[in-house]
C-alpha cells in the first residue's frame, strides 16, 4: 500500500481517552452511577472490545468516549482534543470528521444505493471521497459488485458491510461499534468482525466495540471489562474461551444469573 493511502493519523498514543470519567443519571432515590471514575486509553491502531454484565456501563462509556453524551465529571479526549472545550458546532464537526460509528441497526437510507449510503456523510459535509481510498475500503468489505443495490436488495450482512465502509470512508481517528453484529447470524457476524479486524491490521484503523459476545471479543486485540460502572480488568490476545470464563466470574460477582 502506498503511503498516501494510509490514514493520516500517526499510530502513536491514544486515539481516545478518558480520565476520572463519571456519568450519573437521575438524583435522590433514582440516582444511578453508570460510570464511576473510569480512566482508559484506546490506543491507535488497536481493536478494543468493551465487555461486562448487563447494565455495567459499556454503552455509556462508548457514548461518552465518542462525544455522543456529556459526562457528569471527568475528562474525555479524542486524540489531544478535550471534548469539554468544544461548543455544539465544534463537537458535531469533530464527530463528523474524526469519529466513525457502526450500530446494531444498520441505519441505511432505503432510497439510496449502497455507494450513495457509503458516501452520504462526506456528501453532507460537502466533501468528495478519495477515489482510491473508496476503492480500497469497498474492496476490503467485499462490496465491489453490490454498489448499485439498495438496502432492500442486500442481505443483513451486506447492509452492515455498507455501514462499515461508511464508517471507514472518512478515515476517522477512531471507529466505535455498539453491538455491530447483534442483528446478524453467526456467519455474517464473523464476516463483519473480520472486516473490522482487517481495517485495523491493513488500514491502521482504531476500533472500539461494545459487545456481549465472547466470540466477537475474540477478534479484538484487547478486551476491557466493566462491572458496576468501573473498569475491573483487561485481557490482551483474547480467546472466546478466556473471555467467557472472565465474564462468568463477573456475572457471579454482580449477581447476574
Amino acid at each position: 500500500m502506498t503511503a498516501d493511502l494510509l490514514p493520516p493519523h500517526p499510530l502513536t498514543g491514544a486515539a481516545a481517552s478518558t480520565t476520572d470519567l463519571t456519568k450519573i443519571y437521575g438524583s435522590g432515590d433514582t440516582r444511578v452511577v453508570a460510570l464511576d471514575r473510569v480512566g482508559i486509553a484506546f490506543r491507535e491502531g488497536e481493536f478494543t472490545a468493551i465487555m461486562g454484565p448487563s447494565g455495567c456501563g459499556k454503552s455509556t462509556l462508548m457514548h461518552c468516549a465518542a462525544g455522543l453524551e456529556a459526562p457528569s465529571s471527568g475528562s474525555v479526549r479524542i486524540g489531544t482534543t478535550e471534548l469539554s472545550t468544544l461548543d455544539d458546532r465544534q463537537l458535531t464537526q469533530l464527530r463528523r470528521d474524526r469519529v466513525g460509528f457502526i450500530f446494531q441497526a444498520f441505519n441505511l437510507l432505503p432510497t439510496l444505493t449502497a455507494l450513495e449510503n457509503i458516501t452520504l456523510p462526506l456528501s453532507i459535509a460537502g466533501r468528495r471521497p478519495d477515489p482510491r481510498w473508496l476503492d480500497r475500503v469497498v474492496a476490503m468489505v467485499g462490496l465491489s459488485g453490490r454498489l448499485d443495490h439498495r438496502p432492500a436488495q442486500l442481505s443483513g450482512g451486506q447492509q452492515q458491510r455498507v455501514a462499515v465502509a461508511r464508517a471507514l470512508l472518512s478515515r476517522p481517528a477512531i471507529v466505535f461499534g455498539d453491538e455491530p453484529t447483534g442483528n446478524l447470524d453467526s456467519r455474517a457476524g464473523a464476516e463483519v468482525l473480520g472486516f473490522l479486524r482487517d481495517s485495523v491490521r491493513e488500514l491502521g484503523q482504531t476500533v472500539v466495540m461494545v459487545t456481549h459476545d465472547p466470540v466477537a471479543a475474540g477478534y479484538a486485540d484487547r478486551v476491557v471489562f466493566l462491572s458496576d460502572g468501573r473498569l475491573v480488568d483487561e485481557m490482551a490476545h483474547p480467546t472466546p474461551e478466556r473471555v467467557l470464563d472472565r465474564m462468568k466470574s463477573l456475572d457471579t460477582r454482580s449477581g447476574v444469573s
